[in-house]
Parts: C-alpha cells; structure tokens; sequence
C-alpha cells in the first residue's frame, strides 16, 4: 500500500516539491506588490520568480478593471473569483483565485494568493469519490478529497459553510482555503492518519467556519474511500452542526460547576465572586453582583424599599469581566449607586422576574439617556444584550445579578436566560446562608466581647497583656475567655478557658462560667478548690442543657466531654454538650509563690528573667464536666520579672503541625526581646497563627513584680487580751514610718476589732500583718478554720457589733481559708500618694 507523509499537528504538515506544484501560491503585499512566487505560479503563468517578484500585481492581468468594478479589499478578510491573467506567452487565462488578507506584525496586511494549478476540472475518478462519499446529504457539508488531500467534489452544504463553490475549492488543499487557520492543519493531519492506518478520524471543534457569521460546533467525521479492489482513492469528510448540543452540554457544565464552586464559603464577597468566577466569560463577558443597602443593617428589606417610581440603591459586591481589570464597571467594589425606575436592574427586583433586554430596545435608551457614562461606557466596549436576573432566597429579595456581552457576537437567547436564573437561585442561596450567618456571628462575637474584660483591671502584682481572637468564618465564634482578677492581700489571680463548642451557645456558656469563676474567687478559694466547684457547676449546666433539648440525661461522665467532632471543633449549638477546659493561678507578690491547677488545660509557659522558657509540669486534671475526679495544685516561686503565658489551645494547635511543633514555635517566640508585652503578644500571635485561625484563641501574658519586704510589716500576737493594745501600739508606728499618718485611726479601730475576735474566737498562733500596696491591707490570721459572720446587734448587745464597723470603714473586708487556719483582711482605698 503507498504510504502517505504524516506529520505533527502543531507542526503542521509535511510536503514535498512535487505536492507543492499542484498549487499556485503568491503573496502581494498591501501596496499591490508581488513578494512571493512559488513554482505552482511559474508553472501556471510562465514567469520565473527573478521576473516578477517586486512588479505590480496588476500587470499579471490581461484587461485593468475599472476602479468602480473592484471591491473595497482593505474591508474583507478573504476575496475569490476569476481573474484574466496573461501568460508569459501572451494567450489569456481564465484562473479562480482565492485571496486571504492575512496579518503581519508592526500592523500591516498583505495577501496570499492560492490558485489550483492543475484538477480543476471534474476528472473521471471523481464518479468512484462520488459513488462512496455519499455527497446528497442535504444538511451536513460533505467534502471528498484524492489522496493527495485536495478537493474534488463538495456538496450544497458544504459551499454555504466554506463560502466557495465547487469549482473554487476544486484542487486546492483545506489548508489553502482556510489560510492559517489551527483546525484547518489539524484536520489534514487526521486525514493523513485516515489514509495511512484506514482507521476512521473523529473530533469535534467550536470554531468559525468562512461562510458562517458566527462560531459553531462541529463534530467532523473522516473515513477512507476505496474501490472495490481495495484501491485507495481519497478521504471523505462529513462535519454535523451541534451547536445546540454544544450549548447544551456547555449549560449543564456550568449548573454543575456551580453546585461545587458557587458556596464554598460563608462569606457574601466571596460567594459572589465564585458566581461571576462561573458565568464569566462561559455565559456572559461582564457580570456584576449588587445587594440592597438595606441588607447593610437589616436582616430583611423594609417594606416599601421596592416601591415604584423610587430610585433603588444597590451595593455592589463583585464584579467580574473578560478584560483584566474590569473596565467596563461604572460602579467600584462596596460603593452604592442608584438605579432608577426603567433600568433592567430596578424592572427585574420590583418585578421579581428575570429580564432580557437587547441594547437597541425602547427602555434601554430612555434609561441611557440620563446616564452619561453608562452610555459611554456600553459605545466603547460595544455591549449588545443583558440579562438582570433578581437574586431572591426564602422569600427574601437580596439584590440582583447583571450578566451582559459585548465581545460574544450571539445576543442572549431564553436558554441563556433560564441558565442565568439557575445560576442565580444557587447563588441567592448561598447569599442568603453567608448573610444569616454573618449576622449570627456578628452577634456571637458581639456577646463574647460583652462578656470578656473590657479592661483590665489595676493592680500591682503583675504586669498584664491579653489578646482575643475569634476563630475564622468557617469555625464560628467559641467560648474562649481569659480574666485577672485582683485579690486579697495584694494577689492576684490569672484565669484563662475554653469552652466546648462554637456560636452563641458557647459563648452564653463562656460568660456563665466566668462569672462563677469571678464568684468563687472572691471567697479566695485555692485554685484546686475553685476548679472542683467550677466542675460540679459545668455538670449542671450539662444537665440542664440536656433536659432544655429533650436529650436523655448522660449515663457516663465521659459523654459529657465528647463534644468535639474529628476536626477540633464543636459539634454545633443546641446540641446539650457542655465541656470546658480551665487554668486558674494565684500570685502573691509579697511571698512571690504562684499556686496553679488546671482542669485539661494546656501548660502554662514560664519565661524566666535570663530567658530561658520552660513549661511547667502542673499535675494533669480532667476537663470540666466530668465530676469526681479531684484536681491537684502546683506552686513554684516567680523571681521577679518573670514572664507567665497562659493560653487556649487554638494558638499551639492546626491542622497544619502536630502539637509539639506548636509548642516549640510558642516557645521561642516568647524567648525573643519584645518592647513591651503589647509587642510581646503580637509578635506570639504573629509567629504561631495563620491570617484566619480556624479555633479561637486567647492569650493572656504577665510579667511578675515583687513588693518590697519595707511594704509588709509582720507581727506575731499573744493570744492574750492585753496584746491588743501593743499591736494597735505597732500599727500605728509602721504608718508614721510609712507617712500614712491619715490612716492611723481608722486602721487603729480595724486592728483593734480584728486582733480582739481572733483572740476571743480563734487558736494560736495569731499573726499581724500589714501591706502597703495600693491599697492599706490589714490581716489577721489565726490557726481557726471558724470564719467570722457580720450580724447586726440588737439594742441592748454587748457584741456583734465589731464586723459591722469594720465594714463600714473599710472599702472591703473578708475572710481566706488556708491549710494552716484562716485569715480575716481589710482593705483601705484611700489615696495613699503613691
């Protein structure tokens, strides 16, 4: 079998001379200068290239037409007909040419001449083409080519496709009618395929054919023709319109793609941009998403915000074009505009139906009209039909979505129109989540802040710095809190927490145990001790939670922790889970001890003042909720200027690193010198988080201070009547020696009582003490767990007056329990000048 030349498609084909001989080939440039010859037109007219190259083209014609007989060329893309040519030897020619102007860089054009030089006449082999090429399809263009891949016969359709008779594509390659056209040269390459292998070609392509003012689909179908002795004798090919199909299949694509990409997220800008990201440039080549203003504050449109005859204002949330920057936008990203009565987008809200206008349409002037720039901007870029389609959800209009072509030559059609409004309902519903959801967080977060420490309050133990931040949109709002609470005897306590669960629930939760926190820590109790009842307190909470939803109440403690799904997070609100975890630690200044406890929380960090960090090893306790199980403290000394970080487990833990590599980042970004603890704070958030963290966070820092042994004055008491007036005798001594002398008498009386009650109620030993902070503290301790109760006397009493009065002079008293007995202080805030 003879072998045909196959070449590579994005090559293009290979030739030889002799195929090259079969087509007369020239090009003139755009002053009508020959400046290419090929050895088809040497053969056809008798020139040699040497004898015409850089002569007037239209000295190869034998009569000049009049000016009035030629078209205006710089005007088509491709000219064919007859010309009279003259022979070198001076006989006539009738010759059919095929002119392709074709581009060249710098911005000129010349034109390439293709001419068949021999076959264009019917030959006798074109019956046994005809007899197997099946050319009386009537719908379907249908061409038979010899196996040197050149027309002979084409049918009606075909003519109409290629814009060209019969005759004119008579011995001429696909190549040479479609000039410099990809699918032209694929589609020979697939026929030499067809003639070497016999094996029938298929492919299909969305282009332009010559006689076709707009793109198609074409599924074209190449197969071999031979006899019946099996002599090849060319390719047949047949190329089926399946535009509508093709648009079809094109519409579905894009619904499909629309469920997985339109959504993908809770935020509005977001979910509009993934809507245009679809439809442009597939359905439209401009796209703008507008929302009501009063979607801005409003959970709903106020009734009459579509009245008619009243400009509507829209806010524009995307915007997406087939030109790199939008410029066709009238209208930037978050800025408000007003639509009156008559614009396609006013017509498709207060109608609630979609619409499609063509810009030639009696409305669309009128409008433009008053619109300056609109109008200019729809001249430039020549816009020719639009679509406003109502973005509506749940009964709720939201806004509307503009779809409009100017570099697509089809005008919308009602299939358009219908995809357009599928692709809106998606969208509207998304939307409409993103803006529910919006409004729920902002409202989570609002409470959250309400409920956390607005500022933080003064005291002199520690030096303090927190942050907050709620978890990205994906996660919601979480129930993490941090708190410093001032204490007795110039203490302080450090809380931080984390609540199970996201959103309003988590949050609510969050600030109930906040306060019982605050509550429990105001009768000073020891961090272990606050956490066992900040324990039972979470396992109420869960019960009522579950009696609250109708779930069963739990039959094992564990269930009450198994809150979280596989991802970290809560398994949503309502769902009856209750869970927390917890650090509480108190600081004493005087003895510079810290007591800490956790209830499954993260360790705490201690940077040491020659910066060295360690985490220190508090004894493991169980997260909040699970009851019965006891939680143990930890003390450890704090030289002064120590640095104590505590946190929630969103800074150290991601999906992105394991825990340890959590750990070690926190660890050294704590190591490094920061300005201030601000600094300090921003530079951990900095270092261990991402721009939207998917938990929340809080982070709560302090810097330790020592009070200066001559601020603490310490005094042991004879359990003796007597010894009152020796210690009201050093108090009022240590306040000349401290230039408090203003104080003197008020603190003579409250020692006075104090020192009496521990002597009369209380067990040895009994000790003095007096601190000058911010505050004038007074304490009395005494080996008595007993505590003192205020009552009011009666008349004729001789006591039960002694706590009353210390009350009332004092700004705060009260009692702490400790393992050796108990301690009753008073608290002066008198300004002291310091």
């Amino acid at each position: 079998m003879e072998q045909y030349p196959v070449g590579d498609p994005e090559q293009g084909l290979t030739s030889n001379e002799a195929d090259a001989a079969f087509t007369a080939l020239a090009t003139v440039d755009q002053r009508g200068i020959v400046t290419g010859w090929n050895t088809g037109f040497e053969q056809l007219l008798g020139y040699l290239p040497v004898e015409i190259l850089g002569r007037p083209a239209v000295s190869l014609l034998a009569d000049e037409p009049a000016a009035s007989a030629l078209p205006l060329f710089s005007e088509l893309p491709r000219w064919h007909g007859t010309l009279t040519l003259r022979h070198r030897d001076g006989h006539r020619l009738e010759v059919r040419v095929i002119a392709h102007r074709r581009a060249l860089e710098g911005g000129t054009h010349d034109w390439v001449l293709v001419s068949a030089v021999a076959g264009t006449q019917p030959s006798p082999g074109d019956d046994a083409l005809m007899r197997r090429g099946l050319l009386d399809s009537p719908c379907c263009p249908t061409a038979l080519l010899d196996t040197s891949l050149r027309y002979r016969r084409c049918n009606q359709a075909a003519e109409v496709a290629m814009d060209l008779s019969d005759e004119d594509m008579r011995g001429l390659r696909l190549r040479d009618v479609m000039l410099g056209d990809p699918v032209a040269e694929e589609v020979e390459w697939r026929m030499l395929r067809t003639l070497e292998t016999g094996e029938s070609q298929y492919l299909e392509r969305h282009a332009r054919a010559p006689g076709e003012t707009r793109d198609h689909a074409w599924s074209i179908h190449l197969f071999r023709l031979e006899d019946q002795d099996g002599r090849v004798l060319g390719v047949a090919s047949t190329s089926h319109d399946m535009t509508e199909q093709y648009w079809a299949r094109k519409r579905l694509q894009l619904i499909a793609e629309a469920s997985t990409r339109i959504g993908s997220t809770l935020d509005v800008r977001r979910t509009a941009e993934e809507l245009a990201a679809v439809a442009v440039p597939d359905l439209a080549d401009f796209l703008c998403v507008d929302l009501l203003t009063s979607l801005d504050d409003l959970p709903e449109q106020p009734p009459g915000a579509l009245r008619a005859g009243t400009p509507l204002a829209l806010r524009r949330v995307a915007h997406r074009s087939v030109f790199p920057g939008t410029p066709e936008a009238v209208v930037a990203v978050d800025e408000v505009d007003q639509y009156p009565e008559g614009s396609p987008s006013a017509e498709s809200l207060r109608s609630g139906h979609a619409v499609l206008y063509q810009v030639t349409d009696r409305a669309i002037p009128d409008w433009l009209a008053k619109d300056s720039l609109r109008s200019s901007r729809i001249r430039e870029f020549g816009f020719h039909s639009a679509m406003a389609v109502p973005l509506t959800a749940r009964g709720t209009t939201l806004g509307v979505v503009v779809f409009a072509r100017h570099r697509h030559p089809d005008p919308f059609q009602q299939d358009d129109l219908v995809l357009a409004e599928e692709l809106a309902a998606r969208a509207a519903v998304c939307i409409d989540n993103a803006l529910r959801y919006t409004r729920e967080r902002r409202t989570a977060v609002t409470l959250q802040r309400s409920l956390l420490p607005q500022s933080l309050p003064e005291q002199a133990a520690v030096e303090v710095a927190s942050r907050y931040l709620p978890a990205g949109a994906r996660a919601g709002v979480g129930g993490d809190w941090f708190d410093v609470i001032p204490l007795s005897g110039a203490r302080v306590a450090l809380v931080v927490g984390d609540v199970v669960g996201h959103g309003i629930h988590a949050s609510a939760t969050m600030g109930r145990l906040r306060t019982a926190v605050r509550t429990l820590a105001d009768i000073d109790l020891p961090p272990d001790e606050l956490l066992t009842h900040l324990d039972d307190l979470v396992a109420r909470l869960a019960t009522e939670t579950d009696g609250a939803v109708g779930v069963p109440p739990r039959h094992t403690k564990t269930e009450a922790w198994g809150t979280a799904d596989s991802d970290g997070e809560g398994t949503g609100e309502g769902t009856g889970d209750v869970g927390a975890t917890c650090l509480y630690a108190v600081y004493d200044p005087v003895s510079r001890r810290c007591t800490l406890a956790r209830a499954g929380h993260p360790l705490p960090a201690l940077v040491r003042p020659d910066g060295t960090v360690e985490l220190l090893d508090l004894p493991a306790g169980p997260p909040l909720g699970l009851g019965g199980l006891p939680f143990e403290s930890f003390e450890t000394e704090l030289p002064e200027g120590s640095l104590l970080a505590l946190y929630t487990d969103g800074l150290i833990e991601s999906r992105d690193s394991d825990l340890d590599e959590g750990i070690s980042r926190l660890c050294q970004a704590l190591s490094g010198p920061a300005a201030s603890l601000e600094t300090l704070c921003d530079t951990v958030l900095e270092a261990l988080l991402p721009r939207r963290p998917a938990d929340d966070v809080a982070l709560l820092v302090a810097r330790s201070r020592a009070l200066d042994a001559d601020h603490v004055a310490t005094w042991g008491v004879t359990p003796h009547p007597s010894a009152v007036a020796k210690a009201r005798k050093d108090t009022v001594e240590q306040l000349k020696a401290w230039g408090q002398t203003e104080a003197a008498f008020v603190t003579e009386l409250v020692v006075s009582e104090l020192v009496t009650n521990a002597i009369r109620y209380g067990e040895p030993p009994i000790q003095l003490r007096l601190i000058l902070d911010r505050s004038l503290i007074c304490e009395v301790s005494d080996a008595s767990s007993t505590a003192p109760h205020m009552r009011r006397a009666r008349t004729y009493d001789e006591g039960g007056r002694g706590l009353l009065l210390v009350a009332q002079l004092t700004q705060r008293w009260g009692t702490r329990q400790s393992a050796a007995g108990k301690t009753i202080w008073a608290e002066q805030d008198a300004d002291l000048g310091l």
